[in-house]
């Protein structure tokens, strides 16, 4: 088994997809460390030929990983030798959809930007980012009804992150609301959430977890004691209960998973999402 191994991402475009596809590959490999290395815009045979001489030179003998996301046929061969292990993540699939689909393919770097109305998305990704700068941590209220998302959980639950996620790669206006002790003690939901809780999704942890993320930024504190972080989220549930307010458990997944799972419980990922 290989204890370290080198890894290129190789695109015509930016690498980003072959980066995202490559890792989730990797990721299944835990025990092996991997020296990563994004070569983008490899466009024409000669910057193919420059990107697989750099690899052989800096790599040479280690039989490196080349994930590839080149379109143009001759540059794509060029990177296909025995001294790497190529993975052709675009070649395969596109000769598979000429055949289905009984045409040819354009093979034309960047088209997925042309082909989209990317300058509509781009303005409503940055309407949304700034909402949900605007609406954080319980910010604004008032102007919850424009909200696509209202997060609500106990402090340090992860609603930021998430929010800014749902924001700045899904286009969603993501509030969030902190539940502290003057609501969480009375059983009070503000009423811009009660009157928004078919779009509010709480944010629940283990109490376990929620201690040592709070151990970590105020240490020996009651905020941080664990009977305190289990009293709070046993509070919050029962609030969210009491409110017909769906709730998501944040432990062990990551922020893609969370912000996916948000989409999913409102049934909004398909409203929001158009054909083209």
């Amino acid at each position: 088994m290989w204890n370290i191994k080198d890894v290129y991402f190789v695109s015509d475009s930016t690498a980003i997809i072959a980066e995202d596809i490559g890792r989730s590959l990797l990721c299944q490999f835990p025990d092996i460390s991997f020296n990563e290395e994004k070569i983008p815009f490899v466009r024409s045979k000669v910057e193919a030929q420059k990107a697989i001489t750099h690899i052989l030179e800096q790599s040479a003998g280690l039989l490196p990983i080349v994930f590839c996301t080149i379109k143009n046929k001759e540059a794509r061969d060029l990177m296909d030798v025995a001294e790497v292990e190529m993975m052709d993540l675009y070649g395969g699939f596109l000769h598979k959809m000429e055949r289905t689909l009984e045409t040819k393919a354009l093979l034309e770097p960047c088209y997925f930007r042309k082909g989209f109305d990317l300058d509509n998305q781009t303005a409503q990704r940055v309407d949304a980012i700034h909402y949900s700068l605007e609406h954080d941590d319980g910010q604004k209220t008032g102007q919850y009804d424009d909200a696509d998302i209202i997060l609500v959980g106990v402090s340090r639950s992860g609603k930021t992150p998430v929010s800014i996620y749902l924001a700045s790669h899904m286009g969603l206006k993501t509030a969030n609301f902190p539940l502290t002790s003057d609501h969480l003690n009375e059983y009070k939901m503000p009423g811009d959430i009660v009157r928004n809780r078919k779009k509010t999704v709480g944010l629940t942890i283990l109490p376990q977890t929620l201690h040592k993320i709070r151990e970590r930024r105020f240490p020996n504190s009651t905020y941080a004691k664990l009977s305190t972080c289990t009293a709070e989220l046993q509070q919050m549930e029962q609030l969210c209960m009491q409110h017909a307010i769906r709730t998501i458990q944040s432990d062990y997944r990551s922020i893609e998973e969370l912000s996916v799972q948000v989409t999913q419980l409102l049934g909004i990922s398909k409203k929001k999402r158009k054909r083209h």
